[in-house]
């Protein structure tokens, strides 16, 4: 269910992303609106389910996982069964932090973190590529990142 945004909300929203431990003081004298209304609409935000959660970006290369990589799965099957199996592993392998239905040449879009280039080999011979799911894989390293955001551009 769309939850209809007016101008305050979408404000809020933008400074939120940017800054998730605002005080809800500092929140309010930004928006334009006294605290106790402020916390009413962030409340808001939260039951309707658009803010679904806060936490702390962490800096990859400095907690020591040095190598990105997005891997293209191509699966032995479409059926439902199948894809649930391989959906269902994917959610205990920690170092795949997204994994996305796709279409094109392959059937998922996975994200995967390592510490580096061997741990990222061994992840691939004795993890992924022995999910019974999986036909192939293909893999793209991540050489540089010149964008990556979590802020929505709210409409």
């Amino acid at each position: 269910m769309n939850h209809k945004l007016d101008h305050i909300d979408r404000n809020v929203l933008e400074i939120l992303q940017a800054n998730a431990k605002i005080t809800n003081a500092q929140l309010s004298k930004e928006i334009g609106l006294s605290p106790a209304p402020t916390l009413e609409r962030v409340k808001k935000l939260e039951t309707s389910g658009i803010i679904q959660s806060y936490h702390a970006q962490l800096n990859r290369e400095k907690v020591g996982l040095g190598v990105t990589t997005f891997v293209t799965v191509t699966l032995v099957g479409h059926k439902k069964d199948t894809t649930m199996l391989f959906v269902d592993k994917v959610h205990k392998i920690p170092e795949i932090i997204e994994c996305h239905h796709i279409t094109g040449s392959g059937d998922f879009l996975l994200k995967v973190i390592s510490k580096d280039i061997s741990s990222y080999q061994a992840l691939m011979l004795d993890v992924i590529n022995e999910i019974e799911e999986v036909a192939s894989t293909q893999t793209s390293v991540i050489m540089s990142t010149f964008k990556e955001s979590k802020v929505l551009p709210i409409p």
